[in-house]
């Protein structure tokens, strides 16, 4: 583990590479896993609040779940989550003509631009973050169904960190991740 400020940062963010191949996974991450996407409260307000916008994008059955269970739920853990359709498949994923898992919110807010792209637990994957004490911790979560994303990663020779340039500023921030990029370079500097 890396220290950087107030964070603990696992080096397979410099070591992995990770790249999303929506074409081989279909957005397998919008299914699987115990539960829903983490999100904060913060996160559930600025949903409620958006919410109306954001419903006529998604299928009348998903539409009928939140109106019935709501959008979010509270895990086994006490954690907020989103809420997910009897078949596994987050409540605000929808399937294109290819198959492929989209996140509702984010087309919504595309079109929308009401400043929410999407929870950030989601924007951050593969990156999971917990806290430790006065830490906070990143680690790269390694999943099999994600494979596509790495071999695709390791072809064009972006590490995960890169990969999450944006959604680690959304986060971070932008000195944050200028330190990471400082890391990066030095550790490759070393490796010659």
């Amino acid at each position: 583990m890396l220290i950087v400020d107030d964070k603990l940062l696992s080096e397979d963010l410099f070591d992995a590479y990770f790249v999303c191949n929506l074409e081989k996974c279909k957005g397998a991450c919008c299914i699987e896993g115990d539960n829903g996407a983490p999100l904060e409260f913060e996160e559930t307000q600025i949903l409620a609040k958006n919410i109306q916008t954001i419903l006529p994008y998604l299928p009348e059955s998903q539409q009928e779940i939140i109106k019935e269970r709501n959008f979010f739920e509270t895990d086994q853990d006490g954690d907020l989550v989103t809420t997910c359709k009897p078949t596994g498949e987050c409540v605000f994923s929808k399937r294109d003509a290819l198959g492929n898992l989209s996140c509702m919110i984010e087309v919504a807010n595309k079109e929308h631009d009401f400043g929410f792209q999407k929870p950030i637990s989601c924007h951050l994957y593969p990156i999971r973050v917990s806290t430790i004490g006065e830490y906070t911790v990143l680690n790269y979560h390694k999943w099999e169904i994600c494979s596509p994303a790495c071999s695709l990663g390791m072809e064009l020779q972006v590490p995960v960190f890169r990969f999450l340039k944006n959604p680690l500023e959304r986060a971070f921030g932008t000195e944050f991740y200028s330190q990471l990029e400082e890391i990066y370079k030095s550790r490759e500097a070393l490796k010659k």
